[in-house]
């Protein structure tokens, strides 16, 4: 039998946490609202690869700040990403400035980002890399609440692990 002293993020735990993803020169690309966690199941998809793998073996209360490279954040920009389209493909209402990033649909309904990059009377030039592609970035956590994945509710279960209550309550054995 295993004890489970302090339950950690590992495959499958479904994980409630505050976090900022912010740029070297400090500009925030993304992050939680205040107040308001974002909860996901490790291994969904919720975040890329490279940030959930900078969260295994993190346990409840943990607060971490790291910096990840751009290899395992959001990859390096590819020259095929970048698309020139006609400008009438693009409705009059919409202010079209360089920088913005707009929401374009995929044929096959899926929602993709792209940042204006030029605008003439007659193209319009639109990156489809991930804005943050390219940049080292740095994230910020704060980990608040950690649910067992199924398996290891199931070891549980059969007795195979013994959760230690008091190391949960920061208590002395």
């Amino acid at each position: 039998m295993t004890e489970l002293s302090a339950m950690t993020i590992g495959p499958g735990t479904e994980v409630s946490m505050y976090f900022t993803l912010s740029l070297p020169d400090g500009t925030v690309a993304d992050c939680t609202d205040e107040g308001v966690p974002i909860t996901f199941t490790m291994g969904d998809g919720s975040l890329i690869e490279g940030l959930e793998m900078m969260l295994y073996g993190l346990k409840e209360g943990d607060k971490q700040c790291l910096s990840i490279e751009p290899v395992d954040a959001f990859g390096f920009p590819d020259e095929d990403n970048i698309h020139v389209m006609p400008r009438e493909e693009f409705d009059d209402s919409l202010k079209l400035e360089e920088g913005v990033i707009i929401e374009f649909q995929t044929p096959s309904g899926e929602a993709v980002p792209g940042t204006i990059k030029k605008i003439t009377d007659k193209e319009v030039t639109v990156d489809f890399n991930h804005p943050c592609a390219g940049f080292e970035v740095t994230f910020d956590v704060e980990i608040l609440k950690i649910k067992p994945s199924q398996q290891q509710l199931d070891a549980i279960a059969n007795g195979d692990i013994q959760i230690d209550e008091a190391a949960d309550n920061g208590e002395q054995k």
